[in-house]
């Protein structure tokens, strides 16, 4: 009986070994995953990329911001310690739009583009003073203050016609007002200058007034060449009269030289015509035997010529103050 005893007890002892082994081996097990798990997850926590572009500061949760700025690419941190924040430093467009006076009390709406950035060397100052929406709360203030006070000091035609010269004063003094935020502000530029609907009718009533007044002008500039070209034709008409009727009194051969001319042209146009027709000398002025005609044009034109004599001496005699007896007559 004792030796049933005993087998039984080497067979619990035996049963027991193995029990503690499977237990030991179950628990080192345990611990390599747990192991294994911990570092897996402390090597997905413990890094962090930054992207292209981009710039990190590390946030602990005993020392708060660090002073350290990382850049692009991996970087290490203590998992749960520390806290990574990211900064897009490339330059990002923002459009405001601001309603502001002129010198001449006129209302302006100007609108603004912006290309602003952080400074990458002071993030950690941008973290602690303004945030991660440092453009929100600085940029449409800013853009606001100085508009104000550099459209003041311009008229509304001013706005217009000297716009470089109030862009460039935008942009200087809006770049050193950023820069007091650690703000970079790559280019400033106006987009948009508009004034009130009724300084704009106004400003259209000006110009068609104007444009009115110059067709006007151009008027009374045509009439007046129109006048001056009428009273020099008429002189040149006057003067030829004049020429003509004191050759025909000096020259009776004048009229004879017409009347071949006027013979020559009857000729040609009958001779160029279909139908026939015959005409005496008479008809062609080439009857060269009247000369009781000729005597007729001479006497005529004689008196033609002391006519233009005698009125010549009575625009004298008017233009002097004396009236001749040959004028009175």
């Amino acid at each position: 009986g004792i030796n049933a005893e005993y087998g039984e007890f080497q067979t619990f002892q035996h049963y027991f070994k193995q029990i503690n082994l499977s237990s030991n081996i179950m628990a080192r097990s345990a611990i390599a995953g747990a192991a294994l798990l911990a570092l897996g997850y402390g090597g997905m926590n413990c890094f962090y990329t930054v992207e292209g572009g981009h710039r990190s500061i590390l946030f602990s949760r005993l020392g708060g911001l660090q002073e350290k700025v990382y850049k692009e690419g991996l970087n290490f941190k203590m998992p749960w310690l520390h806290k990574p924040i990211i900064y897009d430093i490339r330059a990002t467009p923002r459009r405001i739009t601001s309603p502001t006076g002129s010198k001449d009390l006129q209302t302006v709406n100007i609108s603004l583009r912006v290309l602003s950035r952080p400074d990458p060397n002071n993030l950690v100052t941008i973290s602690r003073r303004l945030g991660g929406d440092f453009n929100e709360r600085v940029l449409p203030s800013i853009v606001n203050e100085i508009l104000k006070s550099v459209v003041a000091q311009f008229n509304a035609s001013q706005l217009i016609t000297q716009r470089q010269l109030v862009s460039n004063m935008v942009r200087d003094q809006l770049v050193d007002r950023a820069r007091d935020f650690n703000i970079i502000l790559e280019d400033v530029a106006i987009t948009d200058l508009s004034f009130s609907a009724q300084y704009t009718a106004a400003v259209e009533s000006k110009q068609v007034a104007q444009q009115e007044a110059q067709r006007a002008a151009i008027l009374v500039e045509k009439a007046v060449q129109e006048r001056q070209q009428k009273i020099v034709q008429a002189e040149g008409e006057a003067r030829a009269a004049t020429l003509l009727g004191a050759a025909i009194a000096t020259n009776p051969g004048y009229l004879k030289l017409r009347r071949i001319t006027a013979a020559k042209n009857i000729s040609g146009t009958v001779a160029r015509s279909n139908n026939k027709m015959y005409l005496n000398a008479d008809s062609l002025f080439l009857n060269i035997r009247d000369t009781e005609g000729d005597t007729t044009l001479f006497n005529l034109s004689k008196e033609a010529g002391e006519i233009i004599e005698a009125s010549k001496v009575g625009e004298e005699a008017v233009a002097g103050g004396t009236v001749p007896e040959v004028a009175a007559e």
